[in-house]
């Protein structure tokens, strides 16, 4: 196994920050296009500089705890474990683990990219960037600060393997599944803006299915890891999944009677293209 890991956070404090440095500027030049979302550079700065701070803080949080000495260690016991985690105990997998990293990290930057390839959501890639920082970085806020203040221990030290990482601090990192939420959040999240960009697409069912699927993948990795619980899983999944379809929702553009704006493009009768603006109840 390698020497250096990546953990989530980190990886998303450098996506942000990759994020941060292009996108006012695409976001500027790409201010004529029609777009369902409303955002503003100062006010969604200050949130994002905000979730970032706490982010670090939890981060800083997660430095300041303390792993388990061998005593401690040797009086852990499965059947402390509740009856739904109680089947994770003790599992330990370095490939299943590597599985899981190979599932999370790319998708946190391919299911956004995909959107490039949708010529309405392409318009306007600079906002829809800005939005899914801000998107991203209430994930990794909200599971910084978890982690940072709670002890769950992972399930592989109920068992015999994982050499020096057993007495770490990050082996009490075991509430909530990052993993889980962080990719959770990119995939809804590019689900959400596709289904905002292109409200009418027969392809929204797989979208959807794939957002759906992915994470799911990545919470049974890291289960199989021996890095997380059942329950630890299925809370970051939620977390993830609710965030990343929360954010983009928040950002809609609305009028005072609860309707949504929503792209409009085609070919009038002439068989001249054309570009403008639809409403669309929100039930």
């Amino acid at each position: 196994m390698p020497a250096f890991r990546l953990s989530t956070p980190a990886f998303s404090l450098l996506l942000g920050a990759g994020l941060g440095l292009g996108s006012p500027v695409a976001a500027t030049a790409q201010s004529a296009v029609p777009t369902p979302y409303r955002t503003h550079l100062y006010r969604d700065g200050a949130i994002i500089t905000g979730l970032t701070g706490l982010s670090v803080t939890g981060l800083l949080l997660v430095q300041q705890k303390s792993g388990l000495s061998n005593e401690e260690l040797a009086r852990l016991d499965k059947n402390d474990v509740p009856k739904m985690d109680r089947w994770v105990a003790g599992k330990y997998s370095e490939s299943a683990q590597f599985a899981s990293d190979i599932l999370c990290y790319p998708t946190m930057l391919i299911a956004p990219g995909l959107l490039v390839f949708n010529p309405a959501a392409k318009a306007k890639f600079g906002q829809v960037a800005i939005l899914y920082l801000e998107t991203m970085m209430t994930t990794d806020a909200m599971f910084t600060m978890t982690v940072g203040t709670t002890y769950r221990y992972r399930p592989y030290l109920y068992g015999s393997e994982g050499g020096s990482g057993r007495n770490g601090k990050i082996a009490t990192n075991s509430f909530f599944a990052g993993h889980a939420a962080h990719t959770a959040t990119a995939t809804f999240f590019a689900a959400k803006v596709y289904h905002d960009f292109n409200p009418d697409s027969p392809a929204q069912p797989y979208i959807w299915a794939a957002a759906a699927a992915v994470p799911a993948a990545v919470g049974y990795y890291r289960m199989e890891a021996g890095k997380h619980f059942l329950s630890d899983v299925l809370v970051g999944y939620t977390i993830g999944a609710t965030v990343g379809v929360l954010v983009p929702q928040l950002h809609k553009k609305r009028d005072g009677n609860g309707l949504s704006v929503l792209p409009l493009q085609g070919v009038n009768v002439n068989g001249h293209a054309y570009t403008g603006l639809q409403l669309s109840k929100q039930l």
